[in-house]
This record gives C-alpha cells, sequence and structure tokens, in this order.
C-alpha cells in the first residue's frame, strides 16, 4: 500500500519536517544562478535590480529566465532523492507507487488525456474569443522554448508531486495513522504555496479555490490508484501544455508561447469549473479505467501497520511445522 511504504520502524515524522527544510534550501539555493544573472546584468545596463516579483520575471530573456528558473527544482529533485534514501533510508520507488516498478503506461494515459483536453480547450477559447488573444508564434524561440520546456517541465513538476503527493504524503500519514489527514494536509499547502503567484493579486484569493481544489485532484487520483503515476503525468502535462500554448503579462510562468492572453484576467464561475465538473469527469475516466474501488476506506480510512514478528514469521513460513 502505497501510505504504508513509509512507515518504517526508523521513519519519524520529525524526519520529514527536517527534509522538507533541505529541500527548500536546497531550491533557493538552485536559485542563485539566476539572481547571480539578473545582477550581471543590472550592472551591465545601469537598470536597477528588480524588486518585484514580475519585474524579475521579465528582465532577462524570456527562454533564458526560465532556464533559471527551472534549473532550481533540478537541485530540489536532487535534494529530494538524497533526503529519501540516506534520511529515510527509502527508495525513489518506495515514494512513487505501491507498485513493484513505475507504471510508465499510467503516466503517458494520464499526460496524454489532459494534453489533449488543454489543447483542445485552448483552441476553442481562441476562435469562440479570438478578441482576447494575439498570435505570439516565433520559430526559433519557440524551438528553444519547446526544448527547455520538454526537458525540465517534467522534473518542475515532478518535484511538485514528489514533495506533495510523495513525500509529505507519507509524512502526514506517519503522523495521523489515517488517510484524509495527509488528503487534506498537503491539497492545502500545496493550494496556498501559490499564493505568491502573480495571478493571485491580478484575479484574488478566489483562485485559491482551484489551486487548492487542484491539490485535492491529485491527491485523490494518488490514494485512489496507490502510487503517484497518473499525478505525475496530468502535473506534467498541465504545466508543459500550458507553457508552450498561452502566456501573459500576468501569469507565473513567462514564455514564448504560439498565443498570448491580452485580455483583463478576472475570477468568475470559469475558476469552479475545473473543480466542480472538468476534474470530477477526470476521476470517473480514471475509476472506469482502473476499477477502483473502496472510495470511502482509500480517502478517509484509518490506517493500521501491524509490527511483524521476524520469529513467528518463520516459523509460519517454515514447511516442518505443516
Amino acid at each position: 500500500m502505497f501510505l504504508e511504504n513509509g512507515f518504517l520502524p526508523t521513519n519519524k515524522f520529525w524526519k520529514y519536517l527536517v527534509g522538507s527544510l533541505i529541500i527548500f534550501i536546497a531550491s533557493a539555493i538552485g536559485q542563485i544562478p539566476w539572481v547571480i544573472a539578473v545582477f550581471i546584468k543590472s550592472l551591465k545596463t545601469g537598470k536597477p535590480f528588480p524588486t518585484k516579483e514580475m519585474e524579475m520575471m521579465n528582465f532577462l530573456n524570456l527562454n533564458t529566465t526560465l532556464f533559471l528558473l527551472l534549473f532550481s527544482f533540478v537541485v530540489a529533485f536532487i535534494a529530494i532523492i538524497l533526503v529519501i534514501k540516506y534520511f529515510h533510508k527509502q527508495t525513489l520507488l518506495s515514494i512513487t507507487t505501491s507498485r513493484v516498478k513505475v507504471d510508465w503506461k499510467r503516466i503517458f494515459f494520464s499526460f496524454t488525456l489532459w494534453g489533449v483536453f488543454t489543447v483542445g480547450s485552448t483552441l476553442i477559447m481562441f476562435y469562440t474569443s479570438p478578441g482576447d488573444f494575439v498570435y505570439n508564434f516565433k520559430p526559433f524561440p519557440f524551438l528553444i522554448l519547446a526544448i527547455i520546456g520538454i526537458l525540465l517541465i517534467p522534473v518542475q513538476t515532478s518535484t511538485e508531486e514528489y514533495v506533495f503527493r510523495g513525500y509529505l504524503m507519507q509524512g502526514f500519514a506517519l503522523l495521523a495513522k489515517n488517510r484524509w489527514f495527509p488528503l487534506v494536509m498537503t491539497s492545502v499547502i500545496f493550494g496556498t504555496m501559490h499564493i505568491a503567484n502573480p495571478e493571485v493579486e491580478k484575479m484574488g484569493y478566489i483562485i485559491l479555490v482551484y489551486y487548492i481544489g487542484t491539490g485535492f485532484f491529485l491527491g485523490v487520483i494518488t490514494l485512489m490508484d496507490e502510487g503517484m503515476e497518473l499525478a505525475l503525468g496530468f502535473h506534467a502535462a498541465n504545466n508543459l501544455m500550458t507553457a508552450l500554448l498561452v502566456t501573459s503579462d500576468w501569469s507565473a510562468f513567462q514564455t514564448n508561447s504560439i498565443f498570448k492572453d491580452i485580455s483583463s484576467p478576472s475570477a468568475g464561475f470559469e475558476i469552479l469549473v475545473p473543480v466542480l465538473i472538468i476534474f470530477p469527469l477526470l476521476l470517473f475516466i480514471f475509476s472506469k479505467k482502473y476499477n477502483w474501488t473502496d472510495w470511502k476506506e482509500k480517502l478517509t480510512g484509518k490506517i493500521i501497520v501491524v509490527e511483524k514478528n521476524e520469529q513467528i514469521e518463520n516459523i509460519v513460513n517454515d514447511k516442518s511445522y505443516e
């Protein structure tokens, strides 16, 4: 069982707090090259060093900024691997899935499903509201964006998934000995971590309903499927397709995408559509494909860990006692 993978005799909840701090520090260290690059350009051009996030995002070439921003996730992901292996004495597989190996078919199915939906819905919005978009395609910058995105955005999304749906979910399960608490905690923390995004400043805190709702959706598919594969595929498709297709002056990712959204940002019922309609539809599709059952137990049930007695186990397994 996925959550039970973290129930090792040497694992304690305080280790997850320390491990999270190590990963956070590693991520901050990974941002140093970006800060240095901005500082060098500031010296060369005489422009003041940016003090606001949006100024920082637009200070360098968009592709350069994206590369340096995503590089910090590479450093953080390395830290995750080291923390899991040397601090918790676990394997990366143990916080990825309950299966004997990673199910790549699940990852690719989720990626394809959400990727197709994202492309389709973007094209529909473009053709139904053409005044909200401008054609932003420039072949060479887009090619560089595609290379950076394909190589590094899955690292960024996987880092977030390993932290929230893997590492912390097992940590909170160890603390609470149930399934609902890690689901709620990781979803709320995941959503509120986006509070610094420029979208929140433009649209208001109502957009946190979407972020927290997305956290719940990713947590539910992880618990129901006993592994992170579906969440990994979904998250990678969401960020990669968005980066390639649409950018705006007020989004967290500033990219050389195909389209640029020039509409005034606003938050209405459309914020609730994914949470109330689209995500439940995806849950239905996944549940039918992978035959999910016993939803209440898997999402809210208690976790009972039976300590194995090696001597008794050896006696039971000794055929001479039959």
